[in-house]
């Protein structure tokens, strides 16, 4: 959430920065004012009729003292209607924080001045590549087709047992998931993230923390009876660990790590682009995530996506980074990098991580301080990346290294694996 004062101090900036998003800046930020000065006049009325009602009864109190009963009979039917008129203004105070904290909280973050216009995906600026497209002298097959082939993944089975975007992984194929996990867990502890095993369901308050609530409400899987939800990422409930913390400055960088399933609800269209492992409700993931401060921040987001990008060149990988527009950017970020797999038998790329910087904007919502050096509360940055999220992962490794009979795993993965080959 962005901060109030920010809008009101730097309204045309706001305002700039915003409408590259492609929304109705101008009038979002001007509605959020206009609540903003209702609300300060509300409460200078509601202390103005307090003081007042207050003002009243000590002189009532003297009179009565003093035996002026009717004199003090007057003033306590000035205090009565002043009693209706504090209720009625109370209750108006309370509608207008109310409609200023839903449009604080319907407002997206204001985009870094490094990202590029846009609106789509399509004008998306591919900022680094790296490695080649697999080529093969014989009929390359999608991951969907090779799972079949060499019994890793059984995507009917998933549908029986739950539905569609639930696939169960069996033999090589869940310990390649085990693999990459364990993998992507080691390389986290090595670059000195520390490993956090969060919960998977969170309350209202974790999700609205974080920017998931009320943005993307009808995504999340909503257990309705304890009023839970399960976790789009591992951002979710790590992050939410800070939440109402103050933090010594010299803590900072914090860096924590975690592997979690994920669940999200939307699945997209029909068609190759979702099929098979390309787009699910349940996935496993690794996240980092990391509490920064304020003048480091873009510093530390640089490091996280280079890190990222070691992770898919030991897995060698052919990817490209991308540096999101604003109109493809996601609600809570200031700037996003995407990474971005080749998958040569579908001829396409498969985005595999997003690392982002979001600045204050979860920070406020969440009361993640940290004190400066006059002793002063202020708001920390966070950033979060997937390091990495495994589906499209593991259908870029079975395609790019697939052979005529077999599949070849890459040589950082055997250690954990067993075996350095999938075979029929």
């Amino acid at each position: 959430m962005i901060q109030i004062t920010a809008l009101r101090e730097q309204t045309e900036e706001y305002i700039a920065r915003l409408s590259k998003r492609g929304i109705p800046a101008e009038q979002m930020v001007h509605d959020i004012l206009d609540l903003d000065r209702t609300v300060r006049e509300c409460k200078q009325e509601t202390e103005n009729l307090q003081a007042e009602s207050n003002r009243l009864a000590k002189e009532i109190g003297v009179l009565f003292r003093e035996g002026k009963r009717d004199e003090a009979d007057v003033l306590k039917a000035r205090t009565s209607e002043l009693k209706d008129a504090l209720k009625d203004k109370e209750q108006e105070l309370r509608t207008a924080e109310e409609a200023l904290e839903q449009a604080m909280l319907n407002l997206p973050n204001a985009p870094h001045a490094g990202v590029p216009n846009g609106r789509s995906a399509e004008d998306n600026e591919v900022v680094y590549t790296w490695g080649t497209a697999a080529q093969f002298d014989f009929e390359a097959q999608p991951h969907w087709e090779l799972a079949k082939r060499f019994n890793l993944i059984d995507f009917e089975l998933g549908v029986k047992i739950t539905g569609a975007g639930f696939p169960v992984y069996t033999g090589k194929g869940a310990r390649l998931q085990r693999a990459l996990i364990n993998f992507f867990l080691d390389e986290a502890r090595t670059e000195g993230f520390i490993e956090i095993q969060p919960p998977i369901l969170v309350n209202e308050d974790s999700g609205y923390g974080t920017g998931q609530l009320p943005d993307k409400e009808g995504q999340m899987y909503h257990a309705t009876a304890d009023n839970l939800y399960l976790i789009p990422t591992a951002e979710v409930p790590i992050t939410n660990i800070y939440r109402d913390v103050i933090l010594d400055a010299d803590a900072l960088p914090i860096k924590n790590a975690g592997y979690t399933p994920c669940f999200r609800r939307e699945a997209g269209s029909y068609g190759k682009d979702v099929r098979g492992l390309n787009r699910l409700h349940q996935f496993d993931k690794v996240e980092i995530v990391q509490i920064a401060h304020p003048d480091l921040s873009y510093a530390v987001l640089e490091e996280m996506q280079q890190y990222v990008q070691s992770l898919l060149q030991k897995l060698g990988l052919h990817y490209r980074v991308l540096k999101l527009c604003a109109g493809d950017m996601g609600f809570t970020s200031a700037l996003t990098y995407d990474m971005e797999v080749y998958s040569a038998a579908q001829e396409r790329w498969l985005e595999v991580s997003s690392v982002s910087n979001f600045e204050s904007f979860q920070a406020n919502r969440l009361k993640l301080r940290y004190r400066d050096e006059n002793g002063k509360p202020r708001l920390a940055h966070t950033l979060n990346g997937s390091a990495l999220a495994l589906p499209r992962i593991v259908a870029a490794l079975l395609e790019n290294n697939q052979k005529a009979d077999e599949i070849v795993m890459p040589e950082v993965l055997v250690p954990y694996l067993g075996f350095d080959r999938i075979t029929l």
